[in-house]
């Protein structure tokens, strides 16, 4: 059976500001977290499960319970944004 000629590929050239960008964005994942990243990733999922607990432990209470009393279940709202806020930072941590 015959064979096909083999042709000659023609060499790729690379866009200089497309390799710029890409080797920014190498140097760029290469960078060690930030001292504040894991701190304030803890305290605000610490802090949320705290306001959490503390509305639930308070909320039998006449008055609307704790942490802050007139938004009442709005209190619930406010520690899970807290938690996401948390996890939302661990999206960051490398």
């Amino acid at each position: 059976m015959p064979e096909s000629k083999s042709r000659k590929k023609k060499a790729q050239s690379v866009d200089p500001a497309f390799a710029a960008r890409q080797e920014k964005l190498a140097q760029a994942q290469d960078k060690p977290n930030p001292r504040w990243l894991v701190p304030v990733m803890l305290t605000l999922m610490v802090v949320g499960l705290v306001w959490i607990v503390v509305y639930y432990l308070t909320s039998s209470r006449r008055g609307g319970g704790f942490p802050v009393p007139p938004l009442g279940a709005w209190n619930l709202a406010i520690g899970f944004a807290l938690i996401i806020a948390g996890f939302g930072l661990t999206t960051r941590w490398k």
